[in-house]
């Protein structure tokens, strides 16, 4: 099967053409590509697919296989996956996803994508929604207590359940240790992903990020995405902020007004190639 490689500041997924190849357990196929030892070593898989409401539709699964709802950075890397590789002459393409159909603005230069702005769309604060357990209509600047310490929590859904928590520092973090604690909380019914955030200036923030089904990432776009918005929630940040991942940059803008979050960022290509996936029932 062919596969193309990609990342978007270090969020790195296996891409597969599914205009051209059938992909029959992508959940399995997942956990085989993502495989860093034995496969070829990625955040997870992420099928581009024809779409009967958009010009395509994006599937995306963790490496542990789980099905997730939407993938910021994947989806910046399926927009130039489709312009580069010349499925589409667009510049402005609409992507069905799990989420909904999100809206993309690409700037092209000598011929290639070079960056991806994507309208996320808005914020859900709902906690019923996101979901997590809590009984108020926000749950924003909350306590959770997480391994004997307790953390002010604030939680949003960009498409997938985030919980953003402030510290004093991101780079002394045992991310690996208080991860999955966040991860498999009672109190995230459906698991959450895990932004912790240091906020630099009104402008400007630093972010680690644990991905639930897939543990720590360089980058997570609709983290970025619900860390922004919990900033401006409490007060921290202003509506336009560049945040500092372990890949990369990516800007944030929060038009609040219209209640639209939109993201800016890189996407880039790794290698192409093929894979025998003879082994796994695909």
């Amino acid at each position: 099967m062919k596969f193309t490689k990609m990342h978007g500041c270090g969020n790195d997924y296996v891409y597969i053409n599914c205009l051209e190849e059938e992909v029959k357990n992508p959940k399995e196929v997942a956990r085989y590509v993502s495989d860093r030892h034995f496969g070829i070593g990625s955040d997870g898989l992420i099928l581009i697919c024809p779409s009967q409401k958009a010009d395509f539709r994006m599937a995306m699964y963790n490496a542990d296989g789980s099905e997730g709802k939407m993938c910021g950075n994947g989806i910046r890397c399926v927009a130039k996956y489709v312009y580069d590789y010349g499925l589409t002459d667009k510049t402005e393409l609409a992507i069905e996803t799990r989420s909904g159909i999100k809206y993309l603005d690409l700037t092209v230069r000598d011929g290639r994508v070079a960056l991806v702005k994507v309208n996320m769309g808005a914020p859900i604060l709902s906690p019923e929604k996101i979901p997590v357990d809590f009984p108020q209509d926000r749950m924003v600047d909350e306590p959770v207590t997480v391994q004997g310490k307790e953390y002010r929590i604030t939680c949003v859904s960009m498409g997938n359940p985030h919980a953003v928590a402030f510290v004093e520092d991101t780079a002394s973090l045992q991310l690996e240790q208080i991860g999955p604690l966040f991860e498999h909380h009672e109190i995230f019914p459906e698991q959450v992903n895990t932004e912790f955030v240091q906020v630099i200036s009104p402008t400007e923030i630093n972010m680690r990020v644990w991905e639930r089904g897939s543990g720590e990432t360089l980058a997570c776009g609709t983290g970025t995405c619900a860390s922004v918005v919990a900033c401006i929630l409490n007060g921290k940040t202003k509506d336009q902020v560049t945040v500092h991942l372990l890949g990369g940059d990516l800007q944030i803008e929060y038009d609040r007004k219209e209640d639209t979050v939109w993201m800016t960022g890189p996407a880039a290509v790794v290698f192409d190639g093929e894979i025998d996936l003879s082994e796994v029932d695909r």
